[in-house]
């Protein structure tokens, strides 16, 4: 990976980490200020709290992407080191599609009239889930590539001891 690259990655992971801690704090000054009254077409309250966690696995995962970029950069991404942020991504997008589900529950009364948008927000929630197994995916060939890292490292100390 490239400096450019890295430091283009690392922007884009500071603006999204920022944005999401600011749309954190207004949520949780929403609720704890008393100052948003509620017209009861929509329960915000749990919308509001499900929200902040949801904002929350995705600020776990910026901040294990960057973990794993700084590994990168290192030289160390090949290692097992890397597999405690791939794990804690994979059950930060568990997470993500659980609060969907959540929030699709939550909105799913207000759709008697329209059952569909309910089936398209299971839908995206299924996409979410869908993700994790990509992820579980790539971290089954970061395994492989560990091991044969592994390999190569033990190889290579054979044919010292050869020579």
């Amino acid at each position: 990976m490239g400096k450019l690259t890295v430091r283009a990655l690392r922007a884009v992971l500071v603006v999204v980490l920022t944005g999401t801690v600011f749309a954190q704090a207004l949520m949780v000054w929403a609720l704890v200020s008393g100052n948003d009254p509620e017209d009861g077409s929509l329960p915000l309250t749990p919308l509001r709290l499900i929200t902040i966690l949801g904002i929350g696995t995705a600020q776990v995962t910026v901040v294990c992407v960057w973990r794993l970029v700084t590994m990168v950069r290192h030289g160390t991404v090949f290692s097992h080191a890397a597999f405690r942020y791939v794990d804690i991504i994979i059950g930060a997008i568990v997470a993500a599609g659980l609060v969907w589900f959540a929030v699709t529950a939550l909105n799913a009364p207000g759709q008697r009239d329209d059952p569909g948008v309910t089936l398209i927000m299971g839908g995206v929630g299924v996409a979410i889930l869908g993700v994790a197994l990509i992820v579980l995916v790539l971290r089954t060939l970061l395994a492989q590539a560990v091991a044969r890292d592994v390999e190569a490292t033990q190889l290579q100390a054979e044919l010292d001891e050869v020579i």
